[in-house]
């Protein structure tokens, strides 16, 4: 939830995982024979404004973006038990079959332009991911030969671990330049006409934001698909920065901000980084056996030190999981999704050699049908372009539609109206399962006087989470102002009796709230100093019977003179309420 002066918006990230050819990480590496690539998620950011609750009259917006391994006849093989095991290319496929499959489908489901960043390396010492990159290369140049050129596949190569390495780079901007001209080309989907400020003040880059534009709002056309090596670490970074550039737009769309701009260090960009982060972790789990190892910090260059060990953790973990368990795992997948399907008189799941045959069909039956070389794609595809084919109100859309006719003495039972009860009044608030993360009470600042606007830049140690942390930076701050302040005039004996008496029920109190009565001694000669400090150590060892010889810092010193000073007072009065007094103070002091 993400509260904007008391408007609340919803942000929503949904990751779709593909059924097929799904598996575990050196397992299912690259495409099957119809396309399906491993590891393949389709992520999509919805933003909504809660303060219509109604689905027909109230305003969304959604982005859509693809991550899946590099869709060709690749594998490694993890019998080596390196950290890294080579590449190797099991298949020549000089005509890009199995890309052109991958891509057809890519394009019956999202139309164009298919955009696709590929962030593996270029440049290595010995052959690696490279080897991925030339093949990649090679089958997007020559499946380009005979698409129509404005629905062409852009290829946008991008060796992100070299850049990274720089120190001259920053791989964010130059990631935020890639996402600024892929949202400019795909758009995004609202569904709501532009609002009549954008109108009166257009913005350069609204201008030329693409899409499909109706008369009810805009529809995205294309899609981003981001792939690694293992579609994980820095694709989820990748996907992060095109997804806020995205949010830009998609806030702006709404009218709650002024220009389709964000940036970082700001409540909104935390609370949607933290939203990616956990989408990375979950996915990265699944599919590595670990979560994220280099994160959105890591890339930014402002990961703390103890990053670095948890990152070594989640490296082990990843190679133990990938060695020893991996296995089970790709077996538990395979019988879960009905690949496997147990048979009297056939082998076991545990007793198959490989699954190979299980994911590859033509592994068994040869299709009689043979695909044109050039003319790869489906039968309709170009003619609606670049509206998805899959959502076009067509004859052949019509005949995927299946009719279930029910016998008149059978009840008919709707599954989602008997558990989603829409006709039935409830609340958003207490329908939802989850604790929902709040802007406000997760990452605004609680200091008075902030701004409370989720798109004010802020340092890292004015976050809420900070504020709220952990107790010592607490008592280090309020130590830092008793003493920064300065001195009042020495007390009289009645106003050191009342403190005394108040000061009395004060032991239950925070430990780290402010009191003006400790208000030190504000020293200025260096001389008097000196000398103020030999006094205290010596009248607190004589008359109070603690020594403070121990004691480090002059500013801790000034703060004893000042309770020294309230328990001599006192002691010419009362000695009973003098030693409570300055033990009770000097308690105090020593637990700050």
């Amino acid at each position: 939830e993400l509260l904007i002066y008391g408007r609340p918006i919803y942000v929503t990230l949904i990751a779709r995982r593909s059924s097929k050819f799904a598996g575990t990480r050196f397992l299912k590496r690259g495409a099957n024979c119809e396309g399906d690539v491993a590891n393949e998620v389709e992520t999509e950011q919805i933003l909504y404004d809660a303060s219509v609750m109604s689905f027909s009259a109230g305003s969304y917006s959604s982005y859509v973006q693809v991550r899946g391994s590099v869709p060709l006849y690749w594998s490694q093989d993890i019998s080596t038990m390196m950290p890294k095991p080579p590449i190797t290319l099991d298949q020549a496929d000089p005509f890009a079959h199995v890309a052109a499959l991958h891509f057809d489908q890519m394009l019956q489901r999202f139309g164009s332009p298919i955009i696709i960043l590929n962030l593996v390396k270029e440049r290595e010492k010995r052959k690696h991911e490279r080897i991925l990159s030339e093949e990649l290369v090679a089958a997007v140049t020559y499946l380009n030969q005979f698409l129509p050129p404005e629905h062409a596949i852009i290829y946008i190569p991008w060796d992100m671990a070299k850049y990274t390495k720089s120190k001259l780079c920053n791989v964010l901007d130059r990631l935020n330049v890639i996402a600024e001209s892929v949202v400019k080309k795909t758009g995004f989907f609202v569904n709501r006409p532009d609002s009549y400020c954008s109108i009166l003040r257009p913005d350069e880059k609204w201008n030329e934001l693409g899409g499909y534009v109706v008369s009810t709002g805009r529809l995205q056309t294309g899609v981003l698909r981001t792939n690694c090596v293992d579609c994980l670490d820095r694709t989820n970074t990748a996907q992060f920065m095109v997804g806020k550039c995205a949010l830009a737009y998609q806030l702006y769309s709404l009218g709650l901000i002024d220009k389709p701009n964000l940036q970082f260090d700001t409540d909104a960009v935390r609370l949607f980084e933290e939203l990616y982060e956990d989408h990375g972790d979950t996915l990265s789990l699944q599919y590595g056996g670990s979560q994220l190892v280099h994160r959105v910090k890591t890339y930014r260059k402002i990961a703390p030190w103890t990053q670095h060990s948890k990152d070594i953790m989640q490296t082990l973990s990843r190679y133990y999981s990938n060695a020893f368990s991996d296995a089970d795992r790709q077996d538990s997948i395979n019988l879960f999704l009905g690949v496997f399907k147990p048979t009297e008189g056939k082998p076991h799941l545990w007793e198959l050699p490989t699954d190979f045959y299980l994911h590859h069909r033509n592994t068994l039956s040869l299709s009689q049908t043979r695909r044109s070389y050039t003319y790869w794609w489906t039968t309709g595809v170009l003619k609606h372009l670049p509206l998805p084919f899959d959502e076009v109100t067509c004859a052949e859309n019509r005949r995927k539609l299946t009719v279930k006719k029910f016998h008149k003495y059978e009840e008919e039972i709707d599954i989602h109206n008997e558990f989603f009860r829409p006709y039935e009044l409830s609340s958003f608030d207490e329908t939802f399962c989850l604790a929902m993360t709040n802007s406000t009470r997760d990452f605004m600042p609680k200091n008075v006087g902030i701004d409370p606007s989720p798109f004010t830049v802020r340092k890292p140690d004015e976050t809420g989470k900070s504020v709220l942390g952990n107790k010592s930076n607490r008592e280090e701050t309020v130590l830092q102002r008793k003493t920064a302040a300065s001195a009042p005039p020495p007390p009289s004996e009645e106003a050191v009796s009342s403190s005394s008496e108040d000061d009395s029920g004060t032991d239950k109190e925070d430990e780290g709230a402010v009191s003006q009565r400790s208000t030190p001694v504000k020293v200025t000669d260096t001389g008097d100093n000196t000398k103020i400090t030999e006094n205290v150590v010596q009248s607190t060892k004589d008359v109070y019977g603690v020594n403070l010889s121990d004691v480090p810092s002059e500013a801790d010193l000034t703060i004893y003179a000042r309770f020294v000073q309230l328990g001599q007072s006192q002691h010419k009065q009362d000695k009973n309420s003098q030693q409570f007094c300055s033990k009770h103070h000097l308690d105090r002091v020593i637990n700050l």
